[in-house]
């Protein structure tokens, strides 16, 4: 099979343009919440909407033949080689809230893994972008800046994310408590820009379960190729989403793991 083809940091750049044209008008503001649930709260806007419509319309005009999986207008062609998953607003919940820790996510998915992606934050002018080859961070009015994450290779010195720990449910509640308990610092509540802390060097780890394809599939490269590791908690491919462990280093990867699957008696 030929090696894939993949887009320029400029359309990753267009993506978040267009996408923030939609979210950021609406951001602070008093646009209205509907909840997806008949029980519980699934908060949608009409910011996400409008930016996965604005998101799909410019990867259909420029890579028609890709498919498209996104969070609020389901998948086109998902059988295709090369499958953009996007999240027009992940972290809906910091959106209506007003905190910036919110973002635009959009991975390119090819042949079952994925090789490039992003997270736009358009509030603070930050947009983390992977190309297949290596993670930047370019923010208003500077040079891009390579990511690299921390050479931290123990728990016991580590930065730990998670959104909630009320989010885990009964044996893998039992499982984050003990990995908490184990690090220097456990932070909570920042959605994906967590996991653009990771990869930016400012975070440890992030560990998250529950998942969807489109809540990680655009992380997954901004860690990888920013020397991370992000896998499922059984150490499996992480793009189809699941309980999410991430990782600065390889080491500190492994013992996490090893944490989170300790057998009790």
């Amino acid at each position: 099979m030929s090696a894939p083809l993949l887009p320029e940091i400029a359309f990753f750049q267009e993506l978040a343009e267009v996408a923030a044209a939609e979210t950021l008008p609406l951001f602070r503001s008093a646009a209205s919440v509907e909840n997806k649930l008949d029980t519980g709260f699934d908060p949608v806007t009409q910011a996400d909407c409008l930016a996965e419509d604005a998101m799909r319309s410019l990867i259909e005009a420029r890579f028609p033949d890709h498919g498209i999986i996104g969070e609020e207008r389901g998948t086109v062609r998902g059988e295709s080689r090369y499958v953009w998953i996007i999240d027009p607003i992940d972290g809906t919940r910091a959106y209506i809230s007003g905190l910036p820790v919110w973002g635009t996510l959009a991975g390119l998915r090819v042949d079952g893994a994925a090789r490039a992606g992003m997270m736009s934050q358009p509030f603070t002018n930050e947009l983390f972008v992977a190309d297949g080859r290596r993670s930047l961070l370019i923010a208003h009015g500077r040079a891009p800046v390579e990511m690299t994450t921390r050479g931290n290779r123990t728990i016991e010195k580590a930065t730990l994310f998670t959104t909630s720990p009320a989010l885990y449910n009964d044996d893998k509640r039992a499982a984050y408590d003990r990995l908490e308990s184990r690090v220097r610092l456990p932070r909570y509540g920042c959605d994906c820009y967590a996991f653009a802390m990771l990869a930016a060097g400012h975070a440890d780890l992030v560990v998250e379960p529950g998942l969807q394809t489109y809540d990680i599939a655009a992380l997954i490269p901004l860690i990888e190729q920013a020397g991370g590791v992000v896998t499922t908690w059984e150490g499996a491919n992480a793009v189809d989403g699941g309980d999410i462990v991430a990782a600065a280093t390889p080491d500190l990867h492994a013992a996490a793991l090893e944490v989170l699957n300790a057998k009790t008696a």
